[in-house]
């Protein structure tokens, strides 16, 4: 059976005789807030520059570029053999039926659904810092994934499975238009550029011509997968104990979200399956390092839960101590989580304190209890330090 991890009641600092409790007072609350304000711009500005930079960097290159510049590179297709007629590549044939999830739309959903569950989670986290850093590597995330599509979108692109549909094209304009001598070459002399295209549609041609990779799926696996990793470090379903089926669940939910974004565009061929793979190894690989620089640990369960901060460091063996169990998780039992109880005010969510006292001594950071081992009695606590754990 689980040890749970059982805490000394803390030591609760009272008035001197004769003395009376200050009472905040509402200008005094203001004013911390706006120092805290001031603090965190002073900290966070840097980041919000270069956020603006590149979110503007990738929608200058995904609607100037894209859409109005020529493509970096010039593909041939090839569409029939001479002697039957018959069309070498049916997989460019599709009918063109529109998009079943806008690009516009499966971009917000994966902006904001994980920032609507991380800002719901904070009325039990209770944590700034916590909701700070997941909705800053949300949009880290975001951002470095649809600079990443767009920019090899420009530069490689492919063929849309209805691309020849748009297209239209007409073998005969090849003698007339083939400045790039790439028209009637190949094998039996089947391959031809789009100059042989007689869509006047300049923008759809070019749309039809950025297939690879998925744009739908990368920031879909940028912001889902993302969720995926804070709600583990939050539920701490992987961790030291076994957690309930329904939490394990629970944590599959932006995974599974993800996929019916990306697969959705299979539906109505708007992507190959190859354009959906890359897109979702892009938007995964970004949010795994989104999550990295903004948290302690990815699947590390003594940590992937703790904020790091910018304006200090975070020792991993040092400040394993109770009060990082109690902190910044959602789950409450053995030992993880905060229960405040009746009457004790909660410090400001934006005010890290320094560790609390623990018992009738305060303990050192070796000294700190670490997490419940089945091995220990209940009602006992570890007295190793965190590196001695096997």
């Amino acid at each position: 059976m689980l040890s749970s991890f059982r805490r000394t009641p803390r030591r609760e600092t009272r008035p001197v005789s004769g003395e009376k409790w200050a009472e905040p007072t509402t200008s005094n609350r203001r004013g911390g807030l706006v120092r805290f304000v001031i603090n965190w711009l002073k900290i966070s500005w840097r980041d919000l520059l270069a956020m603006a930079v590149l979110g503007a960097a990738s929608q200058a290159v995904s609607l100037g570029q894209i859409y109005k510049a020529p493509l970096a590179s010039t593909r041939t297709f090839p569409i029939t053999f001479a002697a039957s007629g018959d069309i070498v590549y049916p997989e460019f044939s599709y009918p063109r039926r529109g998009w079943i999830i806008s690009p516009a739309l499966s971009g917000v959903l994966a902006c904001l659904v994980p920032i609507a569950v991380i800002l719901l989670a904070q009325i039990r986290i209770r944590s700034f810092w916590d909701a700070n850093n997941a909705i800053i590597g949300v949009v880290y995330s975001l951002i470095l994934s649809t600079l990443f599509q767009v920019i090899i979108k420009m530069l490689i692109g492919g063929f849309r499975p209805y691309f020849l549909e748009v297209c239209q094209p007409d073998i005969a304009l090849a003698a007339a238009n083939n400045i790039t001598q790439l028209n009637g070459v190949g094998f039996r002399q089947i391959m031809y550029t789009v100059d042989v295209c007689t869509n006047p549609d300049k923008g759809a041609l070019k749309t039809a011509m950025t297939s690879f990779p998925s744009g739908h799926a990368t920031s879909a696996f940028a912001g889902f997968v993302f969720l995926f990793l804070w709600m583990n470090a939050k539920l701490k379903v992987w961790s030291n104990h076994r957690t309930s089926f329904y939490w394990l669940a629970l944590i599959m939910a932006p995974l599974l979200g993800a996929v019916l974004l990306a697969g959705a565009l299979s539906i109505h061929q708007d992507h190959h399956w190859y354009d959906i793979l890359v897109g979702s190894v892009i938007g995964s690989v970004m949010a795994f390092a989104s999550y990295r620089i903004c948290y302690a640990a990815i699947f590390d369960w003594r940590y992937n839960h703790i904020p790091l901060r910018r304006d200090r460091v975070f020792e991993y063996a040092s400040e394993l101590a109770s009060d990082r169990m109690e902190r910044a998780v959602f789950v409450r039992k053995l030992g993880w989580g905060r229960r405040r109880r009746p009457g004790v005010a909660a410090a400001p969510a934006w005010e890290d304190g320094p560790a609390r006292l623990s018992g009738s001594r305060a303990r050192t950071d070796a000294q700190a209890p670490v997490y419940p081992d089945a091995a220990v009695p209940r009602g006992h606590h570890h007295d190793r330090r965190p590196d001695d754990m096997v």
